[in-house]
């Protein structure tokens, strides 16, 4: 439109650099406090002045010249302004006459809108008015429902309500007094809640509490029908492996197709439990619960684990570890399902406790404790107890140690029991051969111990080689092993046949061979006594490989399996010596009854003229006797042991022959003594070499016969009666016919020998020359001797 203006030359004042930089930064829009407070501060305010004025002057003239360039411009814009003006006030008049007319149109108007405004207002107050009684109206409806649901005493639902209308609906109510009045009734709801599941669970403990005995007794029970089970699948076990050795049985092998019946389960409501501990859950203190149950149950056990003092603990054992082991039961379900109402920790350290009391109670007692069956009693239910409680998960370590440790204490009454009876049954017996007329009692006596090699039924009346003692004792060791065995199963021991045999041993050892030993030398027994008592000996001690047997089978251990083992019982050498024992008792006793019948010995006469014709009084006696002992040992005792006593007999004759000879009771004794002598040999000798062959005796083999008994007194009486003993003295003819001579006993005896007995006419009677020989070489071994002395 315009030319851009034209610049004018400006003379600059005498400061022309300042003026320059403050147009310049003028033009550029800048800042110009630095330079005002520079020339105020450097004291030349004069010259900044004079150059704004410069610039001012500028300024104007610029602005002169833009006017004078647009001056047209403007007059042409006047003149549009002022017709703008005059339609301006058309356009005003026109308006002002409208609005008269819309002002007269309108009032009716105002009015209806006046009246639409106040209908407007109470349709609103009406609404509020709605909205708060239906917010009341819902309130009062959820209070009423929370109401039932307590007089229905359903909790939960009634939690859920207050909750709702805590959260849905307390802050919105617009009455402030109902508001209130619902704000301080819900926390009392909530107390009464509270008080009511814990009424409930309290009733709950005193309930199960009772009941507890009764859920561990069936827990036992089933723990006891669960061993039977298994006692009777082993025993058909070990006798179909039985069968399998002796051969393959069709019917053995099976199969069970029957349905076995479940363990009926623990009927106990644990609901109440469930309930208090959710309603506390949602009134949000769940721990304080938590804390008040375990708290509580504590209190209970250790309630339950105080022992009755009115009654002896044999008695109160089962109503007591039942009580226990139902406490536990219950825990571990409560533990199972109550949704972290216990912890692990928590039951694991009750159960602790618990056990530690139980296993310290049960020391106690078993330390008391007189009677092995009282003992038994308390440690198979101890056992039940174990298998009941680790059926659930409880560790029962502890109760296998304390049984453990009572094994000794528990094996010891039971011995001494053993031993009271053992010798009541020794101290009764009559030791007589026990008769049986009827096959049941022979199947009761014999064959239930395995007596008899033979399994054929005898005829009867059978006479048993043993007295009625032996089948007695077998039925206490017997016994014994059972006690033994029942003791020791359950008990956490892998191999129980050890253990069996060493108390096994301990028994017929400690007990039973004492008690026989006390028997044997007591001395109160008579000879045909003494014989049956060692006859028992060897058939109890047949009896150690059935004791074997039977424990084998009662442990689980098959039969041949047992009979392959090589350890056998010590006992079994304790009652061979036993046995010699009582074989040398028989001996003595055999013995002290001959020297009875020798004391006739002195009314020998060992002087006498006449060789006698029958042998002497003594020894008529004597070989009577050994008749009855013979005929009587061989009856009962073994061959071996008739050998020992009758061989013993036998030298004992012998020893007491040469023990009156070298006397000094016999002074001197002459050829008609020993001739005497000689007669009473060869019937000793007839009578030992019958019965040496009459009892099977022949038949063993033995080196030395009954004849052989009497060689020392024999070789004598060839000496005294050879016709040159002088012979004695040849080492070849001595060690041949007189070996058995001992020196100082010949020197001793024919110092006593005199040919012929002194008479009035002694010397002048009449001699051949044989008897003079034979003096004479008699006189010469009394000499060589003598020399030898």
């Amino acid at each position: 439109m315009s030319a851009p203006p034209k610049k004018r030359t400006i003379v600059d004042s005498g400061d022309g650099g300042l003026g320059l930089g403050i147009a310049a930064f003028i033009a550029n829009g800048e800042d110009l406090g630095p330079i005002i407070r520079h020339s105020f501060e450097s004291g030349k305010p004069e010259a900044l002045m004079q150059n704004l004025r410069s610039i001012v002057k500028k300024k104007e003239v610029e602005i002169e010249e833009l006017c004078r360039l647009h001056y047209e411009d403007f007059i042409v814009a006047v003149d549009e302004l002022r017709g703008v003006l005059v339609d301006a006030e058309e356009l005003k008049g026109m308006l002002s006459g409208e609005n008269s007319h819309l002002q007269e149109a309108s009032t009716a108007l105002l009015f209806k809108l006046d009246e639409l405004l106040e209908i407007y207002s109470v349709k609103k107050n009406v609404g509020e008015a709605i909205t708060t009684l239906k917010i009341c109206v819902k309130v009062f409806s959820l209070c009423m429902t929370c109401n039932n649901y307590i007089a229905e005493a359903k909790f939960h639902p009634a939690l859920k309500t207050l909750d709702l209308i805590q959260k849905g609906y307390l802050n919105s109510i617009p009455l402030k007094f109902l508001k209130k009045v619902v704000a301080r009734q819900i926390p009392l709801i909530k107390l009464h809640i509270e008080k009511k599941v814990c009424s409930e669970f309290n009733d709950w403990l005193v309930h199960i509490r009772r009941m507890a005995k009764q859920i561990g007794q069936v827990s036992i029970s089933q723990a006891s029908l669960a061993r039977q089970k298994d006692e009777e699948m082993r025993a058909r076990q070990r006798e179909a492996e039985g069968h399998s050795h002796a051969g393959p049985d069709e019917h053995l092998y099976s199969l069970n197709l029957e349905n076995k019946e479940e363990e009926s389960a623990l009927d106990f409501d644990v609901t109440p439990v469930y309930r208090a501990h959710h309603m506390h859950i949602c009134l949000g203190i769940g721990e304080k619960f938590r804390d008040y149950y375990y708290k509580n149950r504590l209190m209970q056990l250790n309630l339950d684990m105080q022992i009755s003092t009115s009654q002896p603990f044999l008695e109160s054992h089962q109503p007591y570890l039942s009580q226990v082991a139902g406490f536990f039961i219950v825990e571990e379900r409560v533990l199972r399902t109550a949704d972290g109402l216990l912890s692990k920790s928590q039951v694991e350290t009750t159960w602790e406790t618990a056990i530690a009391k139980i296993t310290s109670i049960l020391e106690e007692q078993f330390s008391r404790m007189r009677t092995a069956s009282h003992f038994l009693l308390i440690k198979d239910y101890v056992t039940l107890l174990g298998t009941a409680v680790n059926k659930y998960g409880y560790q029962i370590t502890q109760l296998i140690e304390v049984l453990e440790k009572s094994r000794d204490k528990y094996h010891q009454l039971l011995l001494l029991e053993c031993r009271k009876q053992i010798d009541d049954i020794l101290a009764n017996d009559s030791y007589e051969q026990m008769v049986i007329k009827k096959e049941y009692e022979y199947n009761m006596n014999v064959t239930a111990f395995h007596l008899e090699h033979d399994d054929a039924i005898p005829d009867f009346p059978y006479v048993a080689p043993f007295s009625s003692s032996v089948p007695e004792v077998c039925r206490i060791v017997r016994s014994f092993i059972e006690d033994s065995v029942s003791y020791l199963s359950y008990g956490g021991l892998m191999n129980i046949y050890d253990v069996v045999k060493v108390y096994l041993d301990r028994l017929l050892i400690e007990v039973l061979n004492d008690s026989l030993l006390n028997m044997i030398y007591a001395r109160s027994l008579a000879m045909s006594q003494m014989m049956q008592l060692a006859g028992n000996i060897s058939v109890l001690d047949q009896a150690c490989d059935m004791y074997l047997l039977h424990s084998a089978h009662l442990c689980g251990i098959p039969k041949r399996v047992a009979e392959r083992s090589h350890s056998g019982l010590t006992a079994r050498a304790v009652l061979k010596a036993s046995q010699n024992a009582v074989y040398n008792s028989l001996i003595n006793l055999a013995n002290f009854k001959v020297d009875e019948f020798m004391v006739l010995l002195e009314n020998v006469n060992w002087i006498t003229e006449e060789a006698p014709d029958d042998a002497n009084d003594y020894m008529n006696e004597v070989l009577i006797y050994l008749e009855t002992l013979v005929s009587t040992a061989q009856s009962i005792l073994p061959l071996e042991a008739l050998y020992k006593v009758v061989s013993g007999a036998i030298s004992h004759i012998s020893d007491s022959i040469m023990t009156t000879l070298l006397n000094d009771g016999v002074k001197r004794f002459t050829v008609n003594a020993v001739l005497g002598l000689d007669t009473d040999l060869k019937m000793l000798e007839a009578f030992a070499d019958e019965k040496f062959d009459s009892t099977g005796l022949s038949d063993l083999g033995k080196e030395t016969t009954f004849r052989d008994c009497l060689v020392e007194i024999r070789q004598l009486v060839n000496l005294l009666l050879s016709s040159q003993p002088e012979n004695f003295m040849n080492p070849v003819i001595r060690q041949r016919n007189y070996g058995s001579l001992d020196y100082k006993k010949v020197a001793i005896v024919c110092d006593k020998y005199k040919d012929s007995a002194d008479s009035l006419f002694g010397s002048l009677s009449n001699r051949n020359v044989k008897q003079n020989a034979r003096k004479k070489s008699m006189d010469v071994l009394k000499r060589r001797l003598k020399d030898f002395s």
